[in-house]
């Protein structure tokens, strides 16, 4: 049964995102709009806020029960509200929560510091704890972490966060903007031309803030991290903490050319104007969606779950005019929006003989191999690591906090992960990166008990090109529960509850082909002028009317907005035109 999210008259609450109100009368979607879009992502949401701004009668269609596509919050146990997919916040563009106002709508974040903690898998010496890495925003501490393994890296790691910094920040005007408009440029009457200049802007702004940095810049995102990070430090552990942020989501290893831009993405946000933070979402990150959505609704968008779309409606002269539902009931709409993959958008609802052969064919090469598997555990206690034992039971150490990176001090344990996966099997000792956001919001979980999210690689998405059994998935869950236990003895008899997310389950709940994360492989072929295909990098498709907003195109994945913020504006300038 269809849940309609922005009610007048009364209030109704939507499992996972909270309620959410909007003065009107209608409790189904109308058969006319300005816009439609295909999916309640984080992106699509963004996208009706906007196009509502700019004056389109907007509605968001959303096939699950809940708002949010990967940035969710569900309640799977009794008690324990999990971040189901997406679990951290930080590369939400700063202009897009201003200008949606998300924190009157309720967004609030917990920043955590310390942000990241590597115990190590040694015996301790002298009777003290096994060494670990703890890093925050104090240089000072951190000096003194590092200092533990190497001096000369500890004086180093100052000026390598100033020399990232400055690379990421010269990205973020190519973030707020669609790519370089070359077919427009190239085309067209000379008015067209200098129109289609401006798009060139943004590119230039980014040369002009890499200045001399851009040989340094070339080099991050196209060389495999370790020539990098060899150059800077000499100490295993560091440098294998650094380089899961060059891996984490994407099918590579840190000797994989181009698996700097990946780190680089990771970099490149900021969280209450900290350049690089993360945090937590309070109730998790379904709050992010219930902020935007609460602000599209104030705007005027109409919003809908358990609506599922079925297939885009052509019209004879090749325009999208709207889409029609599972229920075999139409929408009517100027210009569609799609925050789906291109994989789902162009092969599943679109009418193939609409589409140019030669496109569907290259829709069909584009990279969503996904070493993710996500498992979500409750637990009746705060797990107690032999590295930094707990101080009382129950009170959490500022290590808790962090993301927690297991079976990730040292690269090589890292490489051997990735290519066990290369041979179509999970990793035997799999990279692990480990959160506890119940430490900081406590909303999430029974008193005294906790939620715990593993980000786990590296995972085929079948095994023998066979999915995966029910079996398969509790016996990889085992080996990673019996590696969490070397770190931390105690913490398999403290589970309560598992829920287990294969690249697969990924695709077959969230809608992310081949269990990609990102809507696509962040490679160096997949960016840019290139996302997620060359003939479609604008947000436009070969079909007039149909667009793309979601983390598939421009600037990629993770819980940004810019995808749909860009998208949003193009729709707006094509309609201004006519």
């Amino acid at each position: 049964m269809a849940a309609r999210v922005c009610l007048g008259r009364g209030q109704h609450a939507v499992a996972g995102l909270g309620t959410v109100t909007r003065a009107s009368h209608s409790a189904a979607p109308r058969a006319q709009y300005d816009a439609v879009i295909i999916g309640g992502g984080h992106n699509g949401l963004i996208a009706s806020a906007y196009l509502q701004k700019g004056g389109l009668k907007t509605v968001v269609l959303e096939r699950r029960h809940v708002l949010g596509g990967a940035a969710v919050t569900e309640e799977i146990f009794p008690g324990f509200h999990f971040s189901r997919a997406s679990y951290l916040l930080s590369l939400l563009r700063p202009h897009i929560a201003e200008e949606l106002e998300l924190k009157k709508y309720g967004l609030r974040v917990f920043k955590r510091d310390p942000h990241a903690f590597t115990p190590m898998l040694e015996e301790g010496v002298g009777g003290r704890p096994p060494r670990s890495l703890l890093l925050g925003a104090d240089i000072t501490k951190n000096q003194e972490e590092i200092g533990k393994f190497s001096k000369k890296d500890a004086q180093m790691y100052l000026g390598f966060l100033a020399h990232l910094e400055k690379l990421a920040c010269a990205i973020h005007p190519l973030l707020d903007a669609p790519p370089v408009d070359v077919p427009r440029i190239m085309e067209g009457s000379l008015r067209t031309r200098l129109s289609a200049l401006n798009t060139l802007r943004p590119l230039i702004r980014s040369g002009l803030k890499l200045g001399k940095n851009i040989p340094d810049f070339y080099e991050l995102v196209t060389a495999p991290i370790m020539k990098v990070l060899n150059r800077w430090f000499e100490s295993e552990p560091l440098r294998a903490t650094l380089a899961t942020d060059s891996v984490i989501g994407a099918m590579t290893s840190p000797t994989t050319p181009g698996s700097g831009y990946v780190l680089l993405h990771h970099v490149m946000g900021e969280l209450e104007k900290e350049a690089g933070a993360w945090g937590y979402v309070e109730g998790g990150m379904g709050g992010v969606s219930k902020a935007i959505a609460q602000s599209a609704c104030a705007l005027g968008a109409d919003i809908f779950t358990e609506k599922s779309v079925e297939q885009v409606l052509v019209g004879s002269d090749g325009r999208a005019q709207g889409v029609v539902l599972q229920d075999g009931s139409e929408i009517r709409s100027r210009v569609v929006l799609s925050n789906a993959t291109a994989h789902v958008t162009f092969k599943h609802l679109t009418p193939q003989e609409s589409l140019p052969p030669d496109f569907l064919k290259a829709v069909d090469q584009i990279d969503y191999t996904s070493p993710v598997t996500k498992i979500n555990v409750a637990v009746d206690r705060l797990p107690n690591f032999l590295a930094a034992p707990n101080v009382s039971e129950g009170v959490p150490g500022p290590h808790h906090q962090c993301s927690i990176h297991l079976n990730c001090e040292s690269v090589d344990v890292l490489e051997q992960a990735y290519h066990d996966c290369l041979q179509g099997r999970p990793s035997t000792r799999p990279m692990l990166e480990m959160t506890i956001p119940s430490v900081l919001d406590s909303s999430l979980a029974p008193p005294g008990c906790h939620v715990v999210s593993f980000f786990t690689q590296f995972t085929p998405y079948s095994l023998g090109g066979n999915a995966w059994s029910a079996e398969d998935k509790q016996r990889y869950a085992q080996n990673v529960f019996d590696w969490v236990e070397q770190y931390a003895p105690g913490f398999k008899s403290s589970i309560v509850g598992t829920d287990i997310l294969t690249p697969h389950d990924l695709e077959q709940v969230f809608g992310l082909t081949g269990g990609n994360i990102f809507h696509g492989a962040m490679s160096l072929d997949q960016l840019y002028l290139a996302r997620p295909l060359p003939s479609a990098a604008d947000y436009r498709s070969p079909i007039r009317g149909l667009y793309l907003c979601g983390s598939g195109c421009h600037p990629g994945g993770g819980v940004m907005g810019s995808a749909g913020w860009n998208s949003a504006l193009t729709v707006l300038a094509d309609m201004k035109r006519g």
